[in-house]
């Protein structure tokens, strides 16, 4: 088996995430916490935070979703960009899709004690953004078992994640982080190579059905 980029990711958030389930000390140094990221200038959070996860569920979705759509995306950026910048942009989106999904809500969160989240759901959103770019008509299967297009699940997410990030009082999950992190997806993506803006756009239009 090949060792690529996406399956190292894998291991090691397997690793800290199986490692902070019995180490509270470290969930509690390594997760996203607002309130001591502004006291205490402590941002390693933010990328921290994208390898730890709550539960060994939480863990196996995530991980299920960075190797479906992960594999592929750094295939094609090999493609693009050669070996060695193909795979390191390719970490690049994935962390930074993390990072920058963290980031409204320390700005939102600051000031307040009781927020807190983690989980690599920000960064596997810019992955999948990433996939919905190159194959927008691509059949995807929600819930596994439900096809619909990339484009149309990738609407229907921001759609979905936008609407509960104003429900959430009360909730564990960063639905507004999906929505971030899947858009840096979308335009980081584009920002390496912007000729894939245009494509996507002719993708989109010949695939209508009129």
């Amino acid at each position: 088996m090949t060792i690529t980029v996406t399956l190292i990711i894998i291991g090691i958030t397997v690793l800290i995430s199986w490692q902070a389930f019995s180490n509270r000390d470290l969930f509690l140094k390594f997760m996203h916490y607002p309130y001591e990221e502004h006291r205490d200038k402590e941002y390693y959070r933010w990328v921290t935070s994208v390898f730890l996860h709550g539960s060994w569920m939480h863990l196996a979705i995530n991980m299920f979703v960075l190797y479906s759509f992960g594999t592929f995306i750094e295939s094609v950026f090999v493609e693009l960009f050669g070996d060695v910048m193909g795979k390191v942009n390719f970490l690049a989106l994935y962390i930074l899709s993390g990072v920058f999904a963290d980031i409204p809500t320390y700005f939102k969160h600051k000031n307040n004690q009781s927020f807190s989240s983690v989980g690599a759901s920000g960064a596997t959103s810019g992955i999948m953004f990433a996939f919905a770019l190159l194959l927008p008509w691509e059949k995807i299967y929600l819930f596994g078992v439900l096809p619909i297009p990339a484009i149309v699940a990738a609407v229907l997410y921001l759609v979905y994640s936008s609407y509960a990030s104003k429900q959430e009082a009360g909730s564990r999950i960063d639905h507004e982080a999906h929505f971030w992190g899947a858009v840096f997806g979308f335009v980081f993506t584009i920002a390496l190579k912007p000729e894939l803006f245009s494509a996507f756009l002719r993708k989109v239009v010949n695939g209508l059905p009129f």
